[in-house]
């Protein structure tokens, strides 16, 4: 990669026409070093620091997870405290969604929809930059509390009202708590509407929307759905804030307020919220497995609507969170029918899966290994599910650890075997060498059988009575063998996670070279080098049929003719036109942080401070103007101009 003439560094230096001179900093240049990361608008670099900052996060939540499981090992156990346990059930749910999955799951999005629908760059990269900061925010105020004498909400991570309120929770873990999944909502919406305006305006010639890879059409589903479920929960915290902080009334049951309502209004989130968990992993088995079953993908467009459906139907399935509640027959029933409705485009998709395997030559790689994983592990959450949309069933379940299976099987069995089959999928494209396959393969046992070990036992102690959330039990419970099972499989799950990061670490630096392609993949961006270049792709590619890679490898002549035609056109132009480096994302995520941090210490003089240094990096971050420098593929490295 070389790099031309940046046409604008700092003020004063002539700018092209139509462009403002104005800016306030420096603009950053280093492509290297810290500088280079903090400032970068380059949607790879922003989806490896969204990568790495969720795998941090998901390791602390598995931490949490397991401090809960040796709690739970043996009978009158008193590791720690009831109070504590609660906050770490409370941190557990919430790290583990909000701040591991999603953003991991945030990471691929930046990493593959630019390149899988031949895209230079997102639509908005500082806008990018910006809701990876504005995360890294949310993600520190939520566990401020750890650092301070408030400690972590006790609340539950579904903070269930009254439990949020003053009364319950009068220190300010619970402030912390709400304000932290707000600013987490705004990168999520932020990065939403990025990812819709890319997806719909920013394809390479000839991909069209039935062109488009499975994966980048879950993205913009999930995009949909968190626009769409997010300004309920936002609506939800609101309400708690003010509960909290001005004395309103609508969780308050002393004082008129109906717990109920945030019930309603969290599940209409959160279910919704199941789905963006799980879409995303859908998308990545879709391209896996055609890669290792070498045939193209079965029902492409049966997959792409019931993806479409699955998002649709997803938000008229709360209230089966709620059979509980006594809702009424009528109530109870609509949801109840709906609930057993989304398990049919789930079912189509298991088997269009099964169809692309079925006949195929399989390699059992990695990657693949860890897909068929996640079709099994999936399909038995997804049968106890079947069973929750039996009300008189669900009665029995609700608030067991049968539910704790359920979801955990649906969540990592599913999303979770998902993401960790991706990440060895792609990790050669994005660092240039192969995961060692041996010890790829030992980590997926220990984890499979780590996984179901833990897991398993807890369908029986929820049938036999084991309510979630139980700090202790006593021997003649009968539950002392399923906990034991349980927190043994919980360690053994724990070792096979270790055990996978640690190959990727070694991997990294010591892994075999990886050319562009080591899979003979489909999709475009392994048609490009490893890792990819800055520009991404030297020509605009032009897209010719779905499996759109496969059908340049086996039609060189014709790909040759038209990059020959092609290949002046970004020398024509002055080459390829990136954007800027900027501090003000960093700047205004740093405001919204500090506006936080204060609101929740009720120091209404820092928020201010926090909201001002927000409102004035938004403002010159406006005026900054789009800059950018110009890329010459064609010249070295070493020889680039700044």
């Amino acid at each position: 990669m070389a790099e031309a003439l940046v046409k604008s560094d700092f003020i004063g230096k002539e700018e092209p026409a139509g462009v403002r001179p104005f800016t306030l900093l420096r603009r950053p240049t280093a492509r290297t070093g810290l500088v280079a990361w903090l400032t970068t608008v380059d949607h790879k670099k922003i989806g490896v620091m969204y990568g790495f900052f969720a795998v941090v996060f998901f390791l602390l939540g598995g931490i949490e997870a397991l401090i809960i499981r040796t709690q739970l090992i043996v009978p009158n156990n008193h590791f720690v405290s009831a109070h504590f346990y609660s906050e770490l059930f409370t941190m557990h749910g919430t790290t583990m969604i909000f701040l591991a999955v999603m953003p991991l799951n945030a990471a691929f999005f930046n990493l593959l929809v630019p390149l899988q629908i031949g895209a230079r760059d997102v639509a908005f990269p500082r806008l990018n930059a910006f809701s990876l900061w504005v995360f890294v925010a949310g993600a520190v105020i939520l566990n401020a509390g750890w650092f301070l004498k408030a400690g972590a909400p006790a609340a539950g991570w579904f903070g269930y009202a009254p439990l949020t309120s003053r009364t319950f929770t009068p220190d300010i873990s619970a402030d912390l708590w709400t304000v932290g999944l707000q600013v987490l909502g705004v990168s999520s919406i932020v990065a939403s509407l990025n990812f819709i305006t890319t997806i719909i305006n920013l394809r390479a010639p000839g991909m069209t929307m039935m062109r488009v890879p499975v994966f980048t059409w879950m993205a913009l589903i999930t995009s949909f759905l968190l626009i769409l479920a997010m300004p309920s929960i936002a609506i939800a915290l609101v309400e708690v804030i003010f509960d909290r902080h001005f004395g309103t009334n609508f969780f308050e049951v002393s004082n008129g307020g109906q717990p109920i309502l945030w019930q309603h209004l969290f599940w209409i989130f959160g279910h919704p919220e199941v789905y963006i968990l799980i879409l995303p992993a859908m998308g990545y088995v879709s391209e896996i497995l055609p890669t290792f079953s070498r045939k193209p993908l079965f029902g492409y467009p049966v997959i792409v609507f019931s993806g479409a459906l699955i998002g649709f139907i997803g938000f008229g399935v709360w209230s089966h969170h709620m059979f509980t509640t006594g809702m009424g027959v009528v109530a109870t029933s609509a949801f109840a029918l709906a609930t057993m409705a989304i398990a049919v485009p789930t079912g189509v998709k298991i088997f269009n899966w099964i169809g692309t395997i079925w006949g195929g030559h399989l390699r059992m790689r990695t990657p693949m290994l860890f897909a068929l994983g996640f079709i099994w592990m999936f399909m038995i959450g997804g049968f106890s599910g079947i069973m929750h949309s039996a009300a008189p069933a669900d009665s029995q379940q609700h608030n067991s650890y049968f539910v704790v299976a359920h979801f955990h099987y649906v969540l990592i069995g599913g999303s979770l075997f998902g993401l960790l089959a991706a990440i060895y999928y792609w990790f050669p494209k994005f660092f240039g060498r192969m995961v060692n396959e041996f010890w790829g393969k030992v980590s997926f046992w220990i984890i499979f059988v780590g996984f179901n070990a833990t897991f398993f036992p807890m369908h029986f102690l929820g049938l036999n009575g084991m309510p979630r959330r139980t700090w202790t039990y006593d021997a003649n419970m009968g539950w002392s063998t399923g906990n034991l099972v349980s927190s043994l499989g919980a360690y053994l799950l724990g070792l096979g996670i270790l055990i996978y990061f640690l190959v990727l670490i070694w991997s990294r630096f010591k892994g075999a070279r990886a050319g562009p392609d080591p899979w003979d993949a489909r999709t475009l961006e392994w048609s490009i080098p490893s890792p990819p270049p800055e520009y991404n792709f030297a020509v605009t590619p032009t897209v010719h049929a779905r499996d759109a890679w496969w059908y340049e490898k086996h039609h060189p002549e014709e790909l040759a003719r038209e990059h020959a035609a092609h290949a002046g056109d970004e020398a024509a132009h002055g080459g390829i036109h990136m954007p800027d480096q900027s501090w003000y994302p960093l700047f205004a995520a740093a405001g919204l942080l500090a506006a936080g941090l204060c609101f929740a210490n009720y120091n209404l003089t820092g928020s201010l401070i926090g909201l001002g240094l927000l409102l004035v990096s938004v403002y010159l971050w406006a005026l900054e103007g789009p800059g950018g420098y110009h890329l010459h593929p064609e010249e070295p490295a070493d020889q680039a101009k700044h």
